[in-house]
C-alpha cells in the first residue's frame, strides 16, 4: 500500500487520534498551572516528534539488525493499528489506561510517550520510511504537520470539549476508529499478498 503526503498525513492523524485523546489530555492539563500549559504542551509534542523522527530514520537499520522483513512489519503494524481501532470504537467515554500523579506536571509520560508516540505511531512511521525511503521528506513533513495539529488540539482541549460536547467527541473518535480499521485490514492484506505472491 503506497502512500503520498496527504494519505500519510491522514494515516498519522488517525493513528495519533488527537480528538480521541481529549479525555486523557483534559484532566492531565488541568493539573498544570494555566500560565504553563502552552509551554508544557509544546514540550510534550516536541519530545513525541523527536521520538517518532528517530524511529523514522533508524527504521531500515532496525529491520536489518533484527532480521525482519518489510512484509512482517506491514502485517504487524496492521495488527497493532487494528487493535487501536477496536479500542477506539468500543472504549467507554472517558476511559483511560494512563494516569499522572495529581498536582505533578507531566514530563514525557503519559502525554509524549505513550499517548502521542505510542507503539502504533512508531510502527506507522517505521513502515512508511522502510517501504518508501525515497519519500522521507514527505514523511517528515506529514509527521510535523500531524504533530502540530496534535499540539494545537492539546492546547485547545478544554475549549474543544465544551464546543463539541462529550457525545460528539466520542462519536468522532468511533468514526475515526472505523476508518482506521479499514486501513489496518488493508495493511495486513498487502503484507500477506507480498509474502505469498511477491512483487511490489
Amino acid at each position: 500500500m503506497d502512500h503520498n503526503f496527504v494519505s500519510a498525513l491522514i494515516l498519522l492523524l488517525l493513528v495519533l487520534d488527537p480528538l480521541g485523546s481529549l479525555p486523557i489530555c483534559i484532566p492531565i492539563m488541568r493539573e498544570v498551572p494555566r500560565e504553563r500549559r502552552a509551554r508544557v504542551a509544546m514540550r510534550e509534542v516536541s519530545i513525541a516528534f523527536l521520538v517518532l523522527l528517530g524511529f523514522m530514520f533508524t527504521g531500515e537499520g532496525f529491520l536489518r539488525v533484527m532480521h525482519l522483513s518489510e512484509r512482517s512489519l506491514e502485517v504487524a503494524g496492521g495488527v497493532i493499528l487494528l487493535m487501536v481501532a477496536i479500542r477506539m470504537i468500543f472504549s467507554s467515554q472517558g476511559e483511560s489506561v494512563y494516569g499522572v500523579t495529581p498536582g505533578k506536571e507531566p514530563l514525557i509520560f503519559p502525554l509524549a510517550v505513550p499517548l502521542l508516540a505510542g507503539p502504533s505511531a512508531m510502527a506507522t512511521v517505521l513502515l512508511l520510511a522502510s517501504r518508501q525511503p525515497e519519500k522521507i521528506w514527505h514523511w517528515i513533513a506529514a509527521l510535523a504537520v500531524a504533530m502540530w495539529i496534535c499540539g494545537l488540539t492539546l492546547l485547545l482541549a478544554e475549549r474543544i470539549r465544551k464546543l463539541l460536547g462529550d457525545s460528539v467527541v466520542s462519536a468522532l473518535e468511533k468514526l475515526m476508529g472505523l476508518v482506521l480499521t479499514a486501513i489496518a485490514v488493508e495493511m495486513v492484506l498487502a503484507g500477506l499478498k507480498r509474502y505469498f505472491v511477491g512483487g511490489l
